[in-house]
């Protein structure tokens, strides 16, 4: 009996490992910030967990096939990383979901940070630049609009 995962119904996306072992070190070290920021994201305000899993991807592609297959295997982030590598896109819905529960999440955070005008500025800069990403990226499935 082997430990390795069951494959998924989708196909991988291929690893294309760097030749240089330190370029290979250097972008696993960036690939395991980006996912450990990607992580915090899921429960901290205004830290957005899709693009910093994306990034870990991304190196870990170029670094690590172990660490790769892993990610893409991963319940939680292996569909978003396939769905990114093979559309470019996001679904209209997810789209929708992320900006709403990402201004609502910040929106109580600047109001409860009342004492701290800097960190309040803070935060609607990072939500606003997160939400001009989002809006940005093309929609896969725009629903049909009737006249």
């Amino acid at each position: 009996m082997s430990d390795a995962p069951p494959e998924p119904d989708w196909e991988i996306p291929e690893a294309e490992l760097h030749p240089s072992l330190l370029v290979r070190l250097v972008l696993w070290t960036c690939g395991s910030i980006a996912l450990l920021l990607g992580i915090i994201g899921i429960v901290v305000p205004g830290l957005p967990t899709t693009p910093f899993v994306l990034v870990a991807a991304a190196c870990y592609a170029r670094a690590s096939e172990p660490f790769y297959r892993w990610l893409l295997h991963n319940p939680t982030f292996g569909p978003l990383i396939i769905e990114w590598r093979r559309h470019h896109s996001i679904p209209h819905r997810i789209k929708w979901l992320a900006i709403t529960l990402m201004s609502l999440t910040i929106s109580v955070s600047i109001w409860t940070m009342a004492d701290k005008p800097w960190l309040q500025a803070m935060l609607a800069v990072i939500g606003l630049a997160t939400a001009i990403w989002l809006w940005r990226i093309p929609l896969r499935d725009q629903p049909r609009r009737e006249d």
